[in-house]
């Protein structure tokens, strides 16, 4: 009989923990441990890429989350991001700072803040491209091409000395 008892209690914890997994994913909760890579990011949002531009639907950035992307040149891997602030702006970044970037471990946000991985300082979303050196992102030049941000590669990879080694 105390088996019993014992294993029903076993099934109503493991149901509760199933349930609340379920709330949890279905809520964003978890979107850490589900994180797509940026080249699933860039085809899910339908970044297009052409020899010498890569061009960000603007309807995928309206959300105010950014967009992680990366490309490579030369064996090398170059990080950057992209994203609509709250006051309607669009920016894109180099996913590396002037501080921190050899620790190579980039940015996160949360909210209306990007936030360094490695020294986590927080800056406002709207200030992006506004603020130069220190642990801010490294803004890159971008326009607006009908429903595109566009932002030229050669300009991505300007940033070389910011990525001398693959992220881990």
């Amino acid at each position: 009989m105390q088996g019993v008892k014992v294993q029903r209690r076993f099934m109503v914890v493991a149901a509760l923990l199933m349930v609340g997994f379920a709330v949890s994913a279905h809520a964003g909760a978890l979107d850490g441990l589900f994180k797509k890579s940026p080249a699933e990011a860039a085809k899910e949002a339908g970044v297009v890429e052409t020899a010498d531009a890569v061009k960000i639907p603007l309807k995928t950035l309206d959300s105010g989350k950014a967009l992680f992307l990366q490309i490579e040149s030369e064996g090398r891997l170059y990080y950057y991001f992209a994203l609509k602030s709250k006051d309607g702006k669009y920016h894109a970044s180099l996913d590396a700072c002037d501080v921190c970037y050899r620790m190579n471990r980039g940015y996160r946000q949360e909210g209306d803040y990007l936030v360094c991985n490695n020294c986590n300082q927080k800056f406002v979303a709207v200030k992006l491209g506004e603020a130069k050196g220190g642990c801010n992102p490294h803004s890159l030049q971008h326009a607006i091409e009908g429903q595109y941000l566009v932002v030229r590669k050669a300009d991505i990879l300007a940033g070389k000395d910011y990525f001398q080694r693959k992220r881990s």
